[in-house]
């Protein structure tokens, strides 16, 4: 696609993202079916499969990636997408509830099992940042740092899911003006068409809906690469930005219908949890390149990383503190993350340029 005009680039890029959308919504609501059905929203397999559900887009993107050998777009669409989808919480926060009296997102849905969540992102991250400055050692396709990425996360879902039902604090972690909640399960029956459905009809708008994402997301990376390098946009900078917004929406679309319903702390839970996954599609991206892919971050890889881990903690001060005041309709910790990412983003041409 790299010889094809602009304007063809931008619209197939445009419908990939429609498609996107349109298909997350699909994902989110058979997935909730299933879950009533099936009974597997407090599993571990529950949480696992709305992770992976949600993140189809960055998986397509990082095996197309890794396919061509280009591991600087999964690089930077994976931890640019960390970043971006933590800013999803303050499109939640300010277009999910709206009204005079309505108190922020964190206020709402504050709660010790979402700052465990949170702290399970940070430590990922963590070893991302020196997984980085490790040496290229492959053996077996794998390399440590994934494999400890991987292990991390499983032991993080593994204590988030015991923390749902057995934290030794008052109210279970709960606040006492919080909304009521237990890991991985929504306060309310969705409302929904898709309930009418035979069991094997849902399962079949899934599938078709997770390869009409795995698809989009693969025309997303190589129509918006072929774009990005005729505005001579770094990969880097593309992955981070535009890429990751495309692939953040059913991340968008799945946490306004869950705020919508009251669902406050899985909107949040969704978000803490596929930025935990999302790392681990590095392991995928070795698996498949042969390359160790961590040790070939950049300083924008690093710094993207590192903001991320930032504005997840400030959402940790969120949960803890319950600020009731509002910021331009947002509470005031999702006004702090809007302010940080926006002057990130800024450092971050910085970064590339240096």
């Amino acid at each position: 696609m790299t010889g094809w005009p602009m304007w063809l680039l931008v619209l197939i890029f445009v419908v990939a993202a429609a498609v996107v959308w349109v298909a997350g919504i699909q994902l989110s609501r058979t997935t909730d079916v299933l879950d009533s059905r099936l009974h597997i929203g407090s599993a571990l397999g529950g949480l696992i499969i709305l992770a992976v559900a949600t993140n189809l887009p960055e998986i397509a993107i990082t095996v197309s990636a890794a396919l061509s050998g280009d591991l600087s777009v999964a690089l930077g669409n994976i931890l640019g997408g960390i970043a971006l989808q933590t800013v999803v919480l303050v499109i939640l926060d300010a277009w999910g509830k709206r009204g005079k009296n309505v108190p922020p997102l964190t206020y709402r849905a504050a709660s010790l099992v979402l700052v465990l969540e949170a702290v399970v992102v940070v430590a990922v991250l963590a070893i991302v940042m020196a997984g980085s400055q490790l040496p290229a050692l492959v053996l077996l396709r794998l390399s440590p740092d994934v494999v400890l990425i991987a292990v991390v996360w499983v032991i993080g879902l593994l204590l988030v899911k015991h923390a749902g039902s057995s934290l030794p604090w008052e109210s279970k972690g709960n606040a006492p003006d919080a909304s009521p909640h237990a890991a991985g399960h929504r306060r309310s029956k969705p409302e929904s068409p898709h309930q009418q459905w035979s069991t094997g009809r849902v399962w079949l708008v899934f599938g078709i809906s997770a390869l009409a994402t795995l698809a989009a997301g693969v025309i997303l990376e190589v129509s918006g690469d072929a774009a990005s390098k005729q505005i001579g946009l770094s990969g880097v900078l593309f992955g981070a930005t535009v890429l990751a917004l495309a692939t953040s929406l059913p991340e968008i679309s799945t946490g306004l219908q869950a705020v919508k319903q009251g669902d406050d702390n899985l909107a949040m839970s969704d978000i803490f949890g596929g930025n935990a996954f999302l790392p681990v599609l590095f392991l995928v991206a070795t698996l498949i390149s042969g390359r160790a892919v961590l040790p070939h971050a950049n300083a924008s890889d690093v710094y993207l990383t590192a903001l991320a881990a930032l504005l997840t903690l400030i959402y940790c001060v969120g949960l803890v503190f319950q600020p009731t005041k509002r910021v331009l309709g947002m509470g005031i910790d999702s006004a702090t993350v809007l302010l940080i990412y926006l002057l990130g983003v800024a450092g971050l041409f910085a970064v590339t340029a240096a």
